[in-house]
């Protein structure tokens, strides 16, 4: 199978990368400086600067990862719109290859896999998240709303569409647990705020895994969930990491903190949701890393 990512020399793209070579599939990815993420990728992805540059040979499936750094600034309006273009410019892309593909003529992909995020539901205090869950309106809940909006025209075009909205990807050497653990290590870790809010999870592998399941599984659509099947609070969070490492996590950061450090950037370390992977756990998928002992046992 012949398959386009966007964000491949992401945190979550480059895993997803190799593992699709190794499975023996033949990887197109989409930069803007494919000199400078070739080393990053494995050796014989083709990387072009657009989607639409791959016209001449159309993909089979389409998997969208790309996007500015969510927690990289403070959200000013012009990295709130930074935060969105940047999703949104990516799947348009897509869907225009698609477009240019069927007013050609050429096969079109059979499924296309798009990002979001656990932000979609916005703050959802202590109640239990489903993909039928309604959303708490906020900026974290327009963002995935408008990225999920511009992967839906796709649809009309026959190609099948699956979004993933995933939860804090957890893996050694990047994601959430970089910035996390320096701390940690000194012994100077603890909660934010209460540590009552919620953080959904999940390790890098079984997201890549889902992401595998739903390119393959011809009759699975809609929005699901990526998350792993028990999500913490903050407070159990940081103790179980803190106790992995052999540290104390006796360092709470107050929420007014973190507001005068971050400004509306804080909701996101200062609310959260209990998000299931309801949809998912349906189809029977497995998660090798279920609990979050488990995932930091083998990360850490």
């Amino acid at each position: 199978m012949r398959v386009l990512v966007t964000g491949g020399s992401g945190f979550v793209g480059q895993r997803l990368c190799r593992q699709l070579k190794e499975q023996g599939h033949e990887v197109q990815v989409v930069s803007r400086t494919p000199h400078k993420v070739r080393d990053m990728l494995p050796t014989g992805c083709d990387i072009r600067e657009s989607a639409q540059a791959f016209i001449d040979s159309p993909p089979d499936a389409l998997i969208n990862l790309a996007g500015e750094p969510i927690a990289a600034k403070r959200w000013s309006d012009e990295q709130k719109n930074k935060l969105i273009n940047s999703r949104v410019a990516a799947t348009q892309q897509l869907v225009a290859l698609c477009e240019q593909l069927k007013q050609s003529d050429q096969p079109l992909p059979k499924v296309m896999v798009s990002g979001s995020a656990m932000g979609y539901y916005g703050d959802q205090g202590k109640r239990v998240v489903s993909e039928e869950t309604m959303p708490n309106d906020e900026f974290a809940h327009r963002l995935c709303k408008q990225w999920e909006a511009a992967a839906k025209p796709i649809e009309a075009l026959g190609v099948r569409l699956a979004i993933l909205r995933t939860g804090l990807v957890l893996e050694a050497g990047g994601g959430s647990l970089q910035k996390m653990l320096p701390p940690f290590k000194l012994g100077l870790g603890g909660r934010f705020g209460s540590g009552e809010q919620f953080m959904p999870w999940i390790h890098r592998d079984d997201l890549v895994a889902a992401i595998l399941f739903l390119i393959h599984e011809e009759n699975l659509s809609g929005a699901f969930n990526g998350s792993a099947p028990h999500p913490v609070t903050n407070a159990t969070f940081t103790k179980t990491l803190a106790k992995q490492i052999n540290r104390p996590a006796i360092f709470p950061v107050p929420a007014f903190v973190l507001k005068a450090g971050f400004g509306e950037m804080s909701r996101l370390l200062l609310t959260g949701a209990d998000m299931r992977p309801a949809r998912l756990e349906a189809t029977g998928f497995s998660f090798k890393y279920p609990t979050l002992d488990k995932a930091l046992e083998a990360i850490l």
